[in-house]
């Protein structure tokens, strides 16, 4: 068996496990400095448990029987940074112009503290003003009808619940549009379109259960470790039980290397931590492709098929079985940067395996050919009828909490993917057909001039999207600009006279309407629905919870509609739970009644029954347009950047300056590259450097002030922060059929 390698000892790195008292140092350290009390204590005993909240962070699952703390170290972090005792009202913005504020970083404008008041940004002064509720949405809804619908977008960032989400895309379709691109549209919008085309469902097709019958794990491009760390639970019990783990990715990331359970006392202090995989592969950027035909080469060369699912269930094999035949060894070696005999190995434990899972994350999803890479993965488990069957399927994980939940319940600028004709049998109108716009599209909009107006429902669109140096200068001039938060964030202080800042309730708050208190719904990564209800005391009594604001902007905009009754469904959240559930009744039957389930209600998966809802009615088999997922080979002096995440960190949210489990700390403004390449571009340790977009677009993109940081990477490529090397991700660099932005593939140059 080849065994995960040695670190590199020339190169950073954290030589202890996952999980452990680095996790609870940090959990402690990052509590101390916003002085928690033990209302916040009591708020995570609660967490991610029925009759508590659900976290803010990540979508993984929650079991139904919950461990003593059902919390992550990065779900504390969210939760700590949700209950700050710091504020953010009319006082700051008196003190600080937008001018200056755009001279911060992304930690320090949201370590300002909680946004506590209204707010409408005033040119002359340039600040933001404090305003009311009543002002806020006459203006918004006057400029709302001034605009063109098609004009504006209705951004939603994952955190948004069901009953949110739900009312936030019957205001837009009412409004007139289908502009409702979301976070996912950033990162697993490519397993949406990818697993829609192969599988006929959307999502994966996994749920907790599966791991407790799997026999192997195949891991691409997924930091469980610090993204969702919850899930090392089940993987280390997997482990326990005698579950094989194989993991592909450029980088050597500690949590599917080595994990120690901090609530397990034996452990803490034996010091006695689980090996995780048995074999780590890391493949070059886009190399996914490559890898997996390797494996399933061998297997047709081996025969080991599983020819009578393959017969009732697929189609198109014949033909990718011809394609995989005429692949060289030569080209796949090359192409993934793997030795023909560990994806031989690969393939033999798979061989061998009865029940395989495969589970990926945005390093399969953000590339040019994002969905060829998951559609090959799709391939893979088809070839061993590995989906539809106890501890098998396909599992993406998903990032935000409820990001998945929104596209269920209609946050899609797809018209097809939502049921049009019962919104307008239930309301009364006719909902526009037209598809709308995406992420990408939304940005191209700005940048030209035709994107009039915005509304962001939480997140931070501003820092998020690629290409953001080109399309900073365009929020000024749009005629309105919406920022639904509760922090403030890059995105807010690139405003213009159009510009409103509308602070809302946090998860954990308690939300108390005409009926009493309210709850609220969300769906994890493995389509199970969880209630959520907030029991805290609210941050200022100038907040509303984001139904109410959509509401009111909603009242303050369309005409009278006697089936559109705002006032009711706010006074009573489990109205909206019955609108969904008259939507879609399969997916929501009973809604109201199963609100606090352990565990969450399953809203069932087509593909996991073996009902293929695809043209053919078969599960596809598909062929790559390519080996590699990248758009192209690098230019021989140019290296394929990837975009990675903090330890500290969740998505833009920069909670602090430690990457604990890289072996980093401090500087953010760091490009890490293989100790190899450093010598052949004459590179020191710790010099200064500048990135530069190699794009052939004629369009320059820089990052300056970049620390050269050796690391155990591919040769070839190199990896840096995001958001602060977004601006080098070409808006055109995008997965060919979803239009994610190639976050992990972008062709740069280094100048020194």
């Amino acid at each position: 068996m080849t065994q995960e390698r040695d670190q590199d000892p020339t190169t950073p790195y954290y030589d202890q496990p996952t999980g452990g008292w680095g996790s609870l140092k940090s959990v402690l350290k990052h509590a101390a400095k916003d002085r928690i009390g033990l209302g916040t204590l009591d708020t995570l005993r609660r967490q991610n448990k029925p009759g508590g909240h659900m976290c803010t962070s990540c979508a993984w699952a929650k079991p139904p029987s919950p461990h003593l703390a059902e919390f992550c170290e990065n779900g504390a972090k969210a939760t700590i940074w949700d209950l700050t005792r710091s504020r953010c009202g009319p006082d700051f913005f008196a003190r600080h112009t937008l001018t200056e504020l755009r001279t911060w970083c992304d930690h320090d404008l949201e370590a300002a503290g909680r946004l506590t008041h209204p707010m409408r940004y005033d040119p002359a002064s340039d600040r933001y003003v404090r305003t009311t509720w009543g002002q806020a949405f006459t203006a918004i809804g006057q400029a709302l009808r001034d605009l063109d619908p098609k004009s504006t977008i209705f951004y939603t960032s994952g955190r948004a619940s069901l009953e949110t989400s739900y009312l936030y895309q019957l205001f837009a379709r009412l409004y007139g549009h289908n502009n409702l691109p979301d976070s996912s549209n950033m990162c697993h919008e490519t397993t949406s379109v990818a697993l829609k085309r192969t599988i006929g469902a959307p999502v994966g097709t996994c749920v907790l259960d599966d791991f407790d019958h799997c026999d192997l794990m195949l891991f691409f491009g997924q930091n469980t470790g610090s993204n969702s760390p919850r899930f090392l639970h089940p993987i280390q019990q997997a482990v326990k039980r005698g579950c094989r783990i194989v993991t592909f990715n450029p980088v050597r990331e500690r949590g599917l290397v080595e994990f120690m359970n901090p609530q397990s006392p034996t452990e803490m202090l034996s010091g006695r931590a689980t090996p995780v995989s048995d074999i780590y592969l890391q493949l070059r950027p886009g190399g996914d492709i490559a890898a997996i035909a390797g494996i399933c080469k061998h297997l047709f060369d081996k025969g080991a098929l599983d020819r009578d699912f393959i017969a009732r269930h697929c189609h198109g094999f014949d033909g990718f079985e011809a394609w995989i035949r005429a692949q060289t060894w030569d080209g796949i070696e090359a192409t993934s940067g793997l030795p023909r005999q560990d994806l031989i190995e690969v393939a033999e434990l798979y061989a061998k395996s009865k029940r395989v899972i495969g589970v990926y994350g945005m390093g399969l999803t953000q590339h040019v050919h994002g969905g060829d890479s998951v559609g090959m993965l799709v391939n893979l488990l088809l070839m061993g009828g590995n989906i539809g069957r106890e501890g098998t399927g396909i599992c993406p994980v998903r990032g935000h909490s409820n990001v998945q939940g929104q596209r269920t319940v209609g946050i899609a600028e797809k018209p097809e993917l939502v049921p049009l004709d019962k919104l307008a049998e239930l309301f009364g109108f006719e909902p526009p057909r037209d598809t709308g716009m995406t992420t990408v599209e939304a940005v191209e909009g700005m940048i030209d001039g035709t994107v009039r107006g915005f509304i962001g429902l939480g997140g931070n669109f501003g820092r998020a999207i690629p290409d953001l140096a080109r399309a900073e200068p365009a929020w000024a001039g749009l005629d309105l600009n919406v920022q639904i938060a509760t922090r403030l964030n890059r995105t807010h202080v690139l405003a213009g006279p159009g510009a409103w800042l509308l602070p809302c309730l946090v998860r954990a708050e308690r939300d108390k309407q005409k009926s009493g208190p309210q709850m609220v719904s969300m769906e994890d990564s493995l389509s199970h629905i969880h209630g959520s209800i907030g029991k805290r005391s609210p941050a200022s009594r100038h907040l509303l919870s984001e139904p109410a604001i959509v509401a009111g902007m909603a009242k303050a905009t369309l005409p009278p509609n006697p089936q559109v009754k705002w006032d009711d469904w706010i006074a009573d959240y489990g109205r909206i739970r019955d609108l969904i559930e008259a939507t879609f009744p399969d997916q929501f039957a009973d809604f109201n009644g199963r609100m606090n389930q352990p565990g969450g209600f399953y809203r069932g998966n087509s593909a996991r029954e073996r009902d293929w809802q695809t043209e053919s009615g078969k599960a596809e088999l598909t062929i790559p347009a390519s080996l590699s997922a990248l758009g192209g080979d690098p230019a021989p002096d140019a290296f394929t950047l990837i975009t990675l995440r903090s330890n500290d960190q969740f998505n833009t949210t920069v909670y602090g300056f430690s990457d604990r489990l890289r072996g980093l700390s401090g500087d953010r403004m760091i490009v890490l590259i293989s100790r190899e390449d450093m010598g052949r571009a004459g590179l020191a340790d710790g010099q200064r450097v500048t990135l530069v977009s190699a794009a052939d677009d004629g369009i320059l993109r820089r990052v300056e002030g970049l620390s050269v940081v050796p690391y155990d990477l591919p040769r070839g490529c190199v990896a840096a922060y995001y958001p602060e090397a977004n601006p080098l991700v070409p808006l055109s660099l995008h997965d060919q059929a979803s239009k994610t932005p190639a976050y992990k593939s972008a062709p740069v140059r280094i100048e020194t």
